[in-house]
């Protein structure tokens, strides 16, 4: 909103500074110091409320060291993130962006899947909260609307090179691409990024190939896939890895800064085409969705880490993943989320490994056996004798590695 109004002021009665707003990166820092200024003045307030009404969190006795301790700290804290991303956005973004749009979408949509399990877990008794069928219906159809959106809408393009035979062919302004004449084009595409390819690029519609002449015609539905399974796998590993304090919560924002300086360059033509990286007009605005973002996320560890004051809940969790796997489709890098997200889909996978061998075992053996002390991996690591402050700190350096490296992808073919 402010970014209209000092626009118009600028543009009608040229009001000095005013212009500054022009700037995506006066913007995104704003948009970081709202969040960081919305979650730790105004959270501690939502805190003490929550703390009044008793929304506090029921704790199971799993025979972790000071566990117990945590019953009755007031939870469904993902609130303050939202209200942390969502306020600065309005504020600053251009509202009329469909990818700020898609992300305030998934940002609501998510938040309110998890706060109706939070709710029916804190105020109707029932521990299992929201069923876990209602919740993937959710996340699935969350990924269908941004699956088809982003496949269909008519400003959602990236600008691809095209090669010419020879210059005297070139039809259009061209320019040169070591010792071949190419010109750029402004395509609605399936292409995405590939980590450690030579050209760094991918087209979905070419994992059907084998189906000769035609195969393009799939296109959507292969991204379709790939859109589902990367938002669920996403959404319920933050959801998993929040299980101590401030693990969830700086793992995301290590991630939100990545993701910000990702969709930067590939937003930016003169950097993207330094870098050789596929640039995506009119997706700047995502960087100060992602500022925002990052400062909810940091502002909220304020009172998330050790010892918490809140939990976030999955009205939080939920969000945060469903927002990186959102946020990493848009900006055509959800390819790096296995490496990026190492640290969510590691604790995803800890759980399914221990859960399909201990069946598998029980089944054929009679006994279950296990191949963790206890799932998720922070669990077992607890179960070892290690502080989970020690945990979450050796976990968030794991994390800013596979960022870095994740960044270094963008040079590594």
């Amino acid at each position: 909103m402010l970014y209209y109004l000092f626009t118009y002021l600028n543009r009608n009665y040229n009001i000095p500074g005013a212009g500054v707003f022009q700037y995506i990166t006066f913007r995104t820092a704003m948009a970081v110091i709202t969040s960081l200024i919305v979650t730790t003045v105004f959270g501690h307030r939502l805190i003490e409320y929550l703390r009044f009404k008793q929304v506090g969190e029921s704790i199971r006795n799993l025979g972790l060291e000071g566990q117990m301790q945590k019953t009755g700290t007031p939870t469904m804290g993902g609130i303050i993130i939202i209200l942390g991303i969502l306020i600065p956005t309005l504020l600053f973004a251009k509202l009329g962006n469909i990818y700020v749009i898609m992300m305030l979408v998934t940002t609501v949509w998510l938040g309110a899947i998890g706060f109706l399990d939070d709710y029916i877990k804190v105020f109707k008794k029932n521990k299992e909260g929201l069923a876990g069928k209602f919740k993937i219906i959710g996340q699935v159809s969350l990924a269908l609307f941004i699956g088809f959106t982003m496949y269909s809408n008519p400003d959602i393009i990236i600008r691809t090179e095209v090669k010419l035979p020879s210059i005297a062919d070139a039809p259009v302004e061209f320019h040169m691409r070591g010792n071949t004449p190419v010109y750029t084009q402004d395509v609605r595409s399936t292409k995405t990024t590939m980590p450690f390819y030579k050209n760094n690029e991918f087209d979905y519609g070419k994992v059907l190939k084998f189906m000769g002449p035609g195969y393009e015609r799939y296109s959507l539905m292969v991204f379709m896939f790939f859109v589902i399974v990367i938002i669920t796998a996403i959404s319920n590993g933050a959801n998993i890895t929040d299980g101590i304090d401030g693990l969830a919560t700086g793992t995301s924002a290590i991630i939100g800064i990545t993701l910000a300086i990702l969709g930067y360059v590939s937003s930016n033509t003169v950097i993207a085409n330094y870098l050789n990286i596929m640039y995506i007009p009119n997706s700047e605005e995502l960087v100060i969705f992602a500022g925002a973002f990052v400062g909810a996320c940091v502002g909220f560890l304020w009172y998330n880490s050790y010892p918490a004051q809140v939990f976030m809940g999955d009205t939080g969790s939920l969000a945060i993943g469903g927002i990186i796997a959102v946020f990493a489709i848009m900006i055509r890098k959800e390819l790096l989320v296995p490496l990026l997200c190492g640290i969510f889909l590691i604790e995803n996978a800890s759980v399914i490994i221990q859960v399909s061998w201990f069946k598998y075992t029980k089944k054929k053996f009679g006994t279950g056996r296990r191949v963790f002390l206890m799932a998720p991996l922070h669990h077992h690591y607890q179960k070892r004798g290690f502080h989970e402050a020690k945990i979450v700190t050796r976990f968030w350096i794991i994390g800013i590695m596979l960022a870095i490296i994740s960044i270094i992808t963008l040079k590594l073919r």
